[in-house]
């Protein structure tokens, strides 16, 4: 497997990515997958392994940084819009078109986290998606409205959003509003906020375990109100007939958002339970990774073809 570095535009931001190529040297072009990242990532955690272990089974697999993260460009720092994220699939789907190693008629989407429920508009508005998969997908809308697991008091958004509304008219003043934290600062608050959820997040993003210099430690407040506006599921009749499969751990709390998605799809559909897997589990232990790495390889090479 071989990987290359790339850029490209996506409504005029410079997206960063990582494009990887199998190693065999099968005839033609080959079908591509585009892996995008959870909310606040980076390409170098979840996407990043999930593409190569797909380059592993012959599939050409873009990972990138969304717009305003990472190594990506777009200002302000720590943006987490919706529609653009959507808009950074579609731009992907345009790269891999440019890509003499892909074959433009044989392209798919993975979504990690929120970038599954990024998938789901993004597929259903771009017909060049022949296929769709997500891992532990989430609507960010609904995760932060109703937190993870669907039970959270409606008071917490609404603070959220009278915080985001102050930070915009301190900005219209010249001043500097600190960022709304992703991660807290140490387990026991994690703890304390997210519950076991909240110390696997932790766990992830805090750790040696995946921690990266460049995933997200503050989102931009304006990100809260874009965020209330999005809907990622609304747009899902509009996938039609083309194949979706959805993966989910048994053990995930986000699981309810990941079965509302699965059942409003019109097409054919399949629905992969990941025994004894927690939401953040399936981002990289290897012992859950590799059965979802397996199903997902069997259906992009069912629905788009082998390298040949």
């Amino acid at each position: 497997m071989a990987r290359i570095d790339v850029t490209y535009d996506s409504a005029g931001i410079q997206i960063v990515g990582h494009l990887y190529l199998p190693d065999d040297a099968a005839p033609g072009p080959r079908p591509a997958i585009v892996v995008g990242h959870q909310g606040g990532a980076v390409k170098e955690q979840a996407s990043g392994l999930y593409a190569r272990r797909l380059a592993d089974k012959g599939l050409v697999a873009l990972a990138y940084d969304a717009a305003y993260q990472g190594e990506s460009g777009g200002d302000p720092r720590g943006l987490e819009d919706p529609a653009q994220r959507v808009e950074d699939f579609k731009a992907a789907v345009s790269f891999l078109t440019t890509r003499d190693e892909v074959d433009h008629d044989r392209i798919g989407i993975l979504g990690i986290c929120a970038s599954g429920g990024y998938s789901l508009p993004a597929t259903a508005t771009d017909h060049r998606v022949k296929a769709l998969a997500t891992v532990c997908a989430v609507d960010i809308s609904r995760h932060f409205r109703l937190g993870a697991d669907g039970t959270q008091d409606p008071a917490a958004f609404d603070a959220l959003l009278d915080t985001a509304a102050q930070a915009r008219t301190a900005a219209a003043h010249g001043e500097k509003t600190p960022g709304l934290q992703v991660i807290p600062d140490t387990l026991e608050q994690a703890r304390a906020i997210g519950g076991e959820y909240g110390a696997e997040e932790f766990e992830y993003y805090r750790t040696p375990r995946a921690e990266h210099p460049r995933s997200a430690r503050f989102f931009d407040w304006s990100s809260v109100d874009k965020i209330a506006m999005f809907d990622a599921f609304a747009p899902i009749p509009l996938i039609g007939q083309r194949p979706l499969m959805m993966i989910a751990g048994t053990r995930a709390i986000t699981t309810w958002m990941t079965i509302d998605a699965f059942q409003r799809a019109p097409g054919p559909k399949e629905f992969v339970w990941i025994e004894d897997a927690s939401h953040n589990d399936l981002y990289d232990k290897p012992q859950y990774v590799g059965p979802a790495v397996e199903k997902l390889a069997e259906f992009f090479t069912k629905n788009l073809g082998d390298a040949a």
